[in-house]
C-alpha cells in the first residue's frame, strides 16, 4: 500500500473517531512529513486526499482544519477483510493476436487524434470506423453498404437485444435448434417470443420453416453453432424467399472472416435485393474476447424506425475503441491479421490431430 494512502486513511479514522474534532488543526507538512518518515510532497498527496473528499480545509497561512462531518457518517473502517478477486484470467482464444501492434496503433491515435477522443460518439457510432467497415467489406466481403447505415454496438449480444427493440415484442423470432445458448438467452431476456426452428443438413429443415409462422429468423449462416453446419447458397436463397417483403431474417455472420478458400462466403446481405437482411458481426472471435465491439448495418427500411425508436441512444462503445479499431482496419493490419491467422488454421489442418495445437 502507497505511503501517502496510509497517511490518508489513519487521519481519517482519527477524523470519524473524534480524536481529530471539527475545527482541529492539523500539523503542518514538515511536521507530518517527520512523523511519518516521508516527504512533504507525499504528505502533501494525503492532504489533497483528504480535502478533495472534504474531510479537510485548507485557510491560507493557517494551516488544515477538520471539516464538520455529518454525525451519520461517523464511525470506524469496517473489520471485515476485503476478499480480493483473482486477477488470473484463463488465457483466451487471442494467442494470434499480436498485442504490440495493437498497443502501437493506440499511442498512434493518441498522438493524432487528441482532442477528438474526447468528442461523444453519435449514438450509431464515430463516422471514421463505420467509414472504414463499409470499406473494408466493399473490398473484402462484397458487401456495399452505406456507412449511414452501419450501428456500432458493443458486442454481438448487446446488438440481438437492439434487434428487439427496434423490431418489438410481439413479433415471433425464430432460432436454429441447436443454436448459441446466448442468442437465446438475449431474445429471451428482452422479452421475445422465440421458436426454435430444427437444422438439417445444410441450415434450417425447409417445412420446420415454412410451418412456423414467425416474423423474425435469426440465423448463423457461415457455421452454426454447435453443429458447425454452414448454410448452402439453395438454402440461403431458400430464407429470402421465406423473408418476401414482411419478414426479416438476422444475419449473425460471427467468425465468418476466417473461411476457408474457396469456400463459399457470400453473405445473406449481399444477395438480399429486397431489403430484409439485419447483418450482424464482432470482432470478439476475429480479434480478441475482450474487444467487446460489434456492428449491424441495417437495411434502408428501417433506417427511420431506428431513428425513432432508438436515435436518442447512445453509442455503447468508447470514441478511443472505435478510434483504434479504424486505425487498425484502415492500415491493412486486420486484413494482415485475418490472413495470417487463415494460413495457421490451414496448416493445422494438414497435421495429424495429437500435433495440432
Amino acid at each position: 500500500m502507497k505511503l501517502y494512502y496510509e497517511i490518508y486513511r489513519d487521519i481519517k479514522n482519527r477524523i470519524l473517531s473524534s480524536e481529530y474534532p471539527p475545527g482541529y488543526r492539523l500539523s503542518s507538512k514538515r511536521v507530518t512529513a517527520g512523523r511519518y518518515g516521508c516527504s512533504v510532497i507525499t504528505v502533501q498527496t494525503a492532504y489533497d486526499m483528504l480535502m478533495d473528499e472534504g474531510y479537510i480545509t485548507s485557510r491560507e497561512r493557517s494551516g488544515y482544519f477538520v471539516c464538520r462531518i455529518d454525525a451519520l457518517y461517523r464511525g470506524e473502517e469496517s473489520s471485515t477483510p476485503i476478499e480480493y478477486l483473482s486477477e488470473d484470467i484463463p488465457y483466451g482464444e487471442s494467442r494470434d493476436f499480436e498485442y504490440s501492434l495493437w498497443f502501437k496503433t493506440i499511442r498512434k491515435v493518441i498522438s493524432e487524434r487528441r482532442e477528438r477522443l474526447f468528442v461523444k460518439s453519435p449514438g450509431m457510432g464515430c463516422p471514421v470506423l463505420r467509414n472504414v467497415l463499409a470499406d473494408y467489406l466493399s473490398r473484402h466481403r462484397g458487401m456495399t453498404v452505406q456507412p449511414k447505415n452501419i450501428v456500432i454496438g458493443s458486442g454481438a449480444e448487446q446488438l440481438y437485444e437492439t434487434v428487439v427493440k427496434l423490431l418489438g415484442r410481439g413479433r415471433v423470432y425464430g432460432i436454429e435448434d441447436p443454436s448459441y445458448p446466448m442468442i437465446e438467452a438475449v431474445y429471451s431476456s428482452a422479452g421475445a417470443n422465440i421458436k426454435r426452428l430444427k437444422m438439417g443438413p445444410d441450415g434450417i429443415e425447409s417445412r420446420e420453416l415454412q410451418n412456423s409462422a414467425i416474423d423474425v429468423l435469426h440465423v448463423t449462416p457461415y457455421r452454426s453453432f454447435p453443429t458447425d453446419i454452414t448454410t448452402s447458397v439453395p438454402k440461403k436463397y431458400e430464407y429470402l424467399r421465406w423473408a418476401g417483403a414482411q419478414r426479416y431474417i438476422v444475419e449473425d455472420d460471427f467468425n465468418s472472416e476466417f473461411y476457408k478458400p474457396g469456400q463459399a462466403a457470400e453473405t445473406l446481405y449481399a444477395l438480399d435485393k429486397r431489403q430484409r437482411v439485419i447483418y450482424i458481426n464482432t470482432f470478439s472471435k476475429s480479434l480478441s474476447p475482450s474487444m467487446r465491439i460489434g456492428y449491424m448495418i441495417l437495411p434502408q427500411s428501417l433506417l427511420e424506425t431506428y431513428q425513432r425508436v432508438l436515435g436518442d441512444f447512445s453509442c455503447s462503445v468508447p470514441v478511443l475503441d472505435q478510434y483504434v479499431l479504424a486505425e487498425y482496419i484502415e492500415s491493412g493490419n486486420f486484413v494482415r491479421h485475418i490472413n495470417r491467422v487463415r494460413r495457421k488454421n490451414a496448416q493445422n489442418e494438414k497435421k495429424p490431430p495429437e500435433a495440432r495445437i
